[in-house]
């Protein structure tokens, strides 16, 4: 799903983000989203979150919730 967009995230999602310092390599770090950063419905670069492991980044994958 989009990470661009504040409404396919919520807290618990399982997301891939990319930390400031991974910005130029592109590396992913996988987790759970503890809080919500970014403010507005729309970012370019995508929503910046809090992952449950104190990490801080830019979604760039959100993952299906499995049923």
């Amino acid at each position: 799903m989009d990470g661009t967009l504040r409404k396919n995230i919520a807290v618990g999602s399982e997301v891939d983000i990319v930390q400031k310092h991974h910005q130029r390599t592109g590396e992913l770090t996988n987790g759970f989203v503890k809080r919500l950063l970014t403010k507005v419905e729309r970012h370019h670069r995508g929503i910046k979150v809090l992952l449950e492991t104190g990490e801080v980044g830019r979604v760039q994958k959100v993952y299906p919730e499995e049923d």
